[in-house]
């Protein structure tokens, strides 16, 4: 009998001792506004009708549970991809922006923002955008519209406008900074689509919800296939962590399932260039709740390095935190080069291109022991033709080895 649960925050916003509303004044009356009206709205029956259909319709799920065959063997194992790269925009982020662009509607909002690291949460966002014909400013970190020029493409194409974020390490963290700006003095027309299990209570409910049809379709998907819901084990990428989020969210109470959580290590853990929030931050607060944070011992945010863009981040989502924290999940990091090795080996194994971002967890295969009866399920979380041009780059170094 479960006594507790790791899914539902408390009424304050709070997983364990983590997440909460940490605020200024001036962005109380937009959140407060949120935190009173986004569960009655989230499952209305004529809301739920028209989020169902556009996942469905649009974003073209559900998406397939595929075994793969020739990386289970390698693995002497049984593993399963949850297909999130074949979603409309390459990524999961989709099923997010969907709700929240519908529950902007309902909340009478005309003008839309957005952070995004990667570009997939941005290109989500300008797609529904464009889907609603409502305006869509996405902000994003100066390093990573170099890095991943093909998304900021795509995002204007779609009629978005793309505002660079030039402070600090340039990347996802500034352009959060950024949107929290102009969310503040935009209070009254003005959504924010958050595309983390990250910000103020009730964002990271609110993106897990959303996100959580994923371990939803993974449930019915695996009774299909092997006649039971639960695998032994459920492997996702964590950087905020909203695809780990939706992987994870039907089996958090499920004791007998490991989740297992990939961070990016960088260049090594203890580099000085990482993203390993949870072996290397401590508790604090960043964008609005209290989590595991990389800070300075007067904290200040020590500026995180990874090859992914979207799992470039200081922070993890305080869900996660919490599941750190209780022991719940296991937390693996990855460094860039095993990334990297996981993307060509998933590539001509499997005939897959990854993004940088589920490379990490891929890479986490060759941490693990398995045995040849488990079930694994690994959450691909979006495809690589974003980081074409690091693969490029790669290719072009192997060639000349």
């Amino acid at each position: 009998m479960i006594t507790q649960t790791y899914k539902i925050p408390t009424k304050q916003g709070y997983y364990g001792k983590f997440g909460g509303a940490y605020i200024p004044e001036m962005l109380h009356q937009n959140v407060q506004e949120l935190f009173e009206k986004y569960l009655e709205i989230m499952y209305d029956t004529a809301f739920q009708s028209e989020l169902q259909l556009l996942l469905k319709d649009f974003a073209g799920r559900p998406t397939p549970l595929y075994h793969a065959k020739r990386l289970s063997k390698l693995h002497n194992t049984n593993i399963y991809l949850k297909r999130e790269d074949l979603c409309h925009t390459g990524a999961h982020k989709i099923n997010n922006t969907i709700g929240q662009i519908l529950l902007a509607e309902k909340l009478g909002k005309k003008r839309i923002i957005a952070e995004t690291g990667a570009g997939q949460h941005g290109v989500a966002t300008a797609t529904v955008c464009a889907l609603k014909g409502v305006e869509c400013i996405v902000y994003m970190g100066e390093k990573d519209i170099e890095r991943q020029a093909p998304n900021v493409a795509r995002m204007k194409m779609l009629g978005a406008k793309v505002v660079s974020a030039t402070s600090g390490s340039k990347t996802l963290k500034d352009a959060t900074n950024e949107a929290i700006r102009d969310w503040i003095n935009h209070p009254n027309d003005t959504h924010y689509i958050i595309g983390s299990v990250v910000g103020p209570h009730p964002y990271p409910d609110m993106v897990a919800r959303f996100q959580s049809v994923i371990s939803q379709e993974i449930k019915w998907q695996m009774k299909e296939k092997i006649g039971k819901e639960n695998p032994n084990y459920v492997i996702a990428c964590v950087g905020g962590g909203s695809n780990a989020a939706g992987a994870f969210y039907h089996f958090l109470d499920e004791l007998s399932v490991q989740l297992i959580a990939v961070e990016a290590a960088g260049c090594g853990v203890n580099s000085g260039m990482s993203a390993a929030t949870t072996q290397l931050g401590k508790p604090g607060i960043l964008h609005g709740s209290k989590s595991y944070v990389m800070q300075t011992d007067d904290g200040q945010i020590v500026e995180p390095h990874s090859i992914s863009a979207g799992l470039d981040y200081p922070g993890i989502g305080p869900l996660h935190a919490n599941l750190f924290d209780s022991g719940r999940a296991n937390f693996l990091s990855a460094t860039d080069k095993d990334a990297l090795d996981a993307a060509f080996e998933l590539a001509k194994l499997e005939g897959i291109i990854p993004a940088l971002e589920s490379a990490h967890a891929l890479a986490a295969l060759h941490q693990m022991k398995f045995n040849a009866e488990d079930i694994v399920v690994l959450c691909l979380s979006g495809r690589g033709d974003k980081d074409l041009a690091t693969y490029m780059k790669e290719l072009e170094v192997r060639d000349n080895l």
